[in-house]
């Protein structure tokens, strides 16, 4: 496998060296400690995520890894130039197929696959939704191959979450290693609800107008409702 760390025995990559160095000059019951106090801040802010399992429903802590993994802004342009790419990508495939059906015509998209998906709606045949955008969150899952390459897994527009988890692990880290944050420049994710509820408020039929958002869930007991009721909170939504 890949190490995003080390690139030999002892020897980390150019991004880890202060990362490294850090954790070199940390006493080891120290960084138990503070491993221990964000665990208790983690059960404390009632950061869970739901198992379903035959056994019944499981909620159990948010599991927090007290190692960041660093992505050189390099690398990170690269990766964001590609999801941009993707989603636009993804955002005329679903306008195709619910108006000119080009893709199908064209022999790129087998017109049966089409047909017998449980998730096509007819009634958006036709529609002409604002921006001419289906999908206005995607979920990517991203994966390292072993030579380092970084590959999509998978695309989720339906229901994308997990969001909040990355928001609230950026802010467990800048508690528990605030001093990594004055060697590295991270590039910041605090304004990631603002810039979600500016989106969905352009979306608004009445310009100019506040608009009333609403955050949909299924209740306490799905897996994501920590997401559903943060989002919520953080936008000054209703839930």
């Amino acid at each position: 496998g890949f190490d995003e760390l080390l690139e030999a025995p002892g020897k980390p990559r150019n991004s880890a060296e202060g990362l490294c160095d850090y954790f070199a000059e940390l006493p080891s019951d120290e960084l138990e400690a503070r491993h221990r106090a964000v665990d208790a801040a983690i059960m404390a802010a009632g950061i869970t995520f739901t198992v379903y399992s035959e056994a019944g429903n499981i909620d159990r802590a948010w599991p927090f890894d007290v190692v960041p993994r660093i992505i050189e802004k390099a690398e990170w342009d690269g990766i964001e130039a590609g999801l941009k790419q993707r989603l636009k990508a993804l955002n005329l495939f679903i306008d195709d197929v619910y108006h000119e059906q080009k893709i199908i015509r064209d022999g790129v998209f087998p017109a049966d696959v089409l047909a017998d998906s449980k998730n096509f709606r007819e009634a958006c045949v036709g529609a002409k939704p604002p921006y001419g955008v289906g999908a206005h969150i995607c979920g990517t899952d991203l994966v390292r191959d072993g030579d380092g390459t970084v590959y999509v897994l998978e695309d989720n527009l339906r229901v994308p979450s997990g969001v909040s988890y990355m928001l609230e692990n950026r802010q467990l880290m800048k508690r528990l290693f605030p001093e990594l944050f004055a060697r590295y420049d991270v590039l910041p994710v605090d304004d990631y609800t603002a810039q979600l509820y500016d989106m969905l408020a352009a979306l608004s039929p009445r310009a100019g107008d506040r608009p009333e958002i609403a955050v949909l869930t299924p209740g306490v007991y799905n897996s994501a409702y920590f997401e559903h009721s943060y989002l919520a909170q953080q936008m000054g939504a209703h839930l």
